[in-house]
């Protein structure tokens, strides 16, 4: 069986904490798209960890954690996380990396910083991380599959083709030192060495993995809502963040997966610009801020503050529709335990018009958000873990936004460790 767990919004939805609790019932985790750009912050038994680009199933003993192809694989950084995580305790992870998954160079990471600084006020708030120019390289077809390390001539003779091209958008339009062949394959040489003990066939791993009747996980980075085609474009990440993509990551047939638990948060966060339809300001965003997630709402990949809001009914709604969702994971309900009221953005205003579908980006940019508020229940609840034991305003909010999304709430997190969730029976018919 295939289950999938993605984000409905903007990224930072809490997929880390319930990845890393489906796992330990998980044979294999696959983590899918995205590199080291975002992060999911996990706590557990042996601490506090923020992973960029292992699968959150290294914690689970028995399971094996698979790179896919489409991940954007910066070496150097997996590899600081594996030294990282097993610093503090945890056992060597079991790691597959696909053959085929594609190798972030040390260039995309300059190409990415040089072209925010020369878009100045018009940048794309990127991460730096190389992700676009990898993906932009990708599918030029000029990028480097992790199969190729393996092969001295045809490094050698790509890079010195590649380095053509990039030399003179470095020398013409960055006004940057040049790259050196030599340089860089000897570094590809180093990231080969790193690699050669985890590299596989994963789409043929996988599949006899299905064969025989186990579970694989799939985990997704960010959410619809960034996702290249169907996010809002362009300010969206340069991969596809939507389950139907991890069939085609992982190498296996889309039917095979069965259940798409896509998560969602009890109010709103982004990082990077975008459109923000709901998002808050001034005071009140300071202490949204800092009393969300665990620790405050601060990027886990770069610790930016994040951008908050209230509760977008529209924008997960389309999230969830995008997903194909089968269950919705509703995170950090704890943290709005603070609040009189709580405001919901429940429809937009576009132009004089009240709309429930959410538009394209230019038409969104001019959104205003429709305010329905909550009554909220003042009480700290963490601990609970039975949905009954929650005060009866916060299982009227749970229920009014399982109403308005019209995907069923099967999961309600209330704190940040991996037992803090309660399950929860739909109410929609």
């Amino acid at each position: 069986m295939v289950k999938a767990v993605v984000g409905a919004n903007w990224g930072d939805e809490g997929k880390g904490k319930i990845t890393d609790m489906l796992a330990t019932d998980a044979d294999v985790v696959v983590r899918f798209q995205g590199g080291a750009n975002a992060g999911h912050t996990i706590k557990n038994k042996y601490g506090k960890f923020a992973l960029h680009t292992l699968p959150s199933g290294v914690f689970s003993e028995n399971t094996v954690n698979v790179i896919g192809s489409g991940v954007a694989l910066n070496v150097p950084k997996f590899f600081e996380e594996i030294e990282e995580i097993t610093k503090k305790g945890v056992p060597m992870p079991k790691i597959m990396i696909s053959d085929r998954a594609q190798v972030v160079m040390p260039y995309h990471i300059l190409f990415d910083q040089y072209e925010e600084e020369r878009l100045a006020g018009a940048a794309f708030g990127s991460t730096k991380s190389g992700i676009a120019p990898f993906y932009s390289d990708k599918f030029a077809k000029i990028g480097f599959q992790v199969n190729e390390l393996f092969d001295d001539e045809l490094i050698k003779t790509k890079l010195e083709r590649v380095l053509v091209q990039k030399n003179v958008l470095l020398e013409h339009l960055y006004h940057k030192p040049l790259l050196s062949v030599d340089e860089l394959y000897k570094t590809l040489c180093e990231y080969r060495e790193m690699v050669r003990p985890y590299v596989g066939d994963t789409a043929s791993f996988l599949g006899e993995t299905l064969k025989n009747g186990k579970t694989v996980l799939m985990e997704g980075q960010l959410g619809t809502l960034k996702d290249a085609d169907h996010g809002i474009y362009p300010m969206v990440t340069s991969s596809n963040t939507i389950a139907s993509y991890s069939a085609v990551s992982a190498g296996i047939p889309p039917y095979e997966i069965k259940q798409i638990i896509t998560v969602c948060k009890a109010y709103s966060s982004a990082v990077g610009g975008g459109a923000f339809v709901s998002e808050i300001f001034g005071d009140e965003a300071n202490e949204l801020r800092d009393r969300g997630g665990d620790g405050g709402e601060y990027g886990a990949t770069t610790g930016r503050p994040r951008r908050v809001g209230w509760f977008d009914c529209v924008a997960s709604r389309y999230g969830c529709r995008l997903q194909g969702t089968t269950d919705v994971a509703f995170t950090v309900v704890d943290v709005l335990g603070y609040l009189d009221e709580i405001p919901v953005c429940v429809a937009y205003e576009i132009d004089g018009k009240e709309t429930g579908e959410f538009p394209v980006t230019h038409l969104l940019e001019k959104a205003k958000p429709v305010i329905k508020t909550l009554p909220g229940w003042k009480c700290d609840i963490q601990g609970i873990r039975k949905y009954e034991d929650l005060p009866e305003n916060c299982r009227k909010y749970i229920d009014f936004v399982e109403e308005q999304i019209g995907y069923p709430i099967t999961m309600v997190s209330n704190g940040p460790a991996r037992e803090d969730i309660i399950y929860r029976e739909s109410k929609l018919k």
